[in-house]
């Protein structure tokens, strides 16, 4: 493919990698080839915006360098170093393909794509940025600023574009010398793009915007968490006068009885928690 919608590939190509050096970001995980810690970054940057990653990477390259050291650490330390973050399933998966690493992989990330996405938390975007910042190996790793420069770039004026045929493109350009410093500089250009310009990703089909979190159930089973991992344990009449208290605190209405037995029964699905005689705590 030499051009695609009147554009040409090599000057696409140059003109990324300018943009790229340009605006560049020093980013830690970027000093590191290791494929764990590369993998907490592709996780923790998953909804995520990039200046609330920094500090807790940071902390959780220190307590969990290794993925034997996550492994063996208990769920409510795993929570604890997650509080903050948001999106509390993304550090139980993290936990859970830290144990998987251990059991089946003698403490070593796979290097095989295919492989990586039969780990818990990770699809075809985290396992491709494993791959790719790792391992250097060219993958097609889409994201959203990936997604951003190429929308901006080849679909002008157009909507609902497919991700299949973003896919070709990401093919056709990518710099398989050198993929790691290829997606950084699309990484770079496309967070530029966003910051400057009506955000390019509206022109995707899989573009949605992120619901609400105050008020939501997201932030009342948050909540439960926080008050579990501070009381260690508490029975449902406690928790639910907990949570009504900070309903009412926040100006919502209270929540039933039955509708926080949904909410606790949905958390202890997950694996966050657990009952044992009259009391609720956090799963071991």
């Amino acid at each position: 493919m030499e051009e695609f919608n009147g554009i040409s590939i090599e000057s696409f190509r140059l003109l990324v990698q300018c943009e790229g050096t340009k605006r560049y970001r020093d980013l830690p995980w970027r000093n590191t080839r290791d494929p764990w810690l590369v993998l907490i970054s592709e996780v923790m940057l998953q909804q995520t915006q990039v200046k609330r990653v920094l500090e807790y990477w940071r902390r959780w390259a220190e307590l969990f360098p290794t993925a034997d050291a996550l492994a063996s650490a208990s769920v409510a330390d795993v929570l604890t170093a997650w509080q903050g973050l948001g999106y509390n399933r993304r550090a139980l998966a993290l936990k859970r393909t830290a144990e998987r690493i251990e059991h089946d992989y003698a403490g070593h990330l796979p290097r095989s794509y295919k492989e990586l996405l039969t780990l818990s938390g990770i699809g075809p975007a985290t396992a491709a940025g494993v791959c790719v910042f790792a391992y250097g190996q060219a993958q097609i790793y889409l994201e959203t600023n990936v997604r951003a420069v190429f929308l901006h770039h080849f679909f002008v004026g157009k909507t609902h574009v497919a991700d299949k045929e973003l896919a070709l493109l990401l093919k056709a350009t990518c710099d398989n010398t050198d993929p790691r410093g290829w997606y950084y500089a699309l990484l770079d250009y496309g967070n530029y793009l966003k910051a400057t310009l009506p955000n390019p990703s509206r022109a995707s089909r899989h573009h949605t915007l992120q619901s609400r979190f105050e008020g939501s159930l997201r932030q009342k089973r948050s909540y439960l968490l926080r008050e579990l991992l501070v009381l260690q344990q508490a029975s449902t009449e406690e928790l639910l006068e907990l949570l009504n208290t900070a309903e009412r605190q926040a100006g919502r209405g209270e929540v039933s009885l039955e509708q926080l037995g949904d909410i606790l029964k949905v958390l202890a699905a997950e694996g966050f928690i657990t009952f044992a005689g009259d009391s609720w705590m956090i799963a071991s």
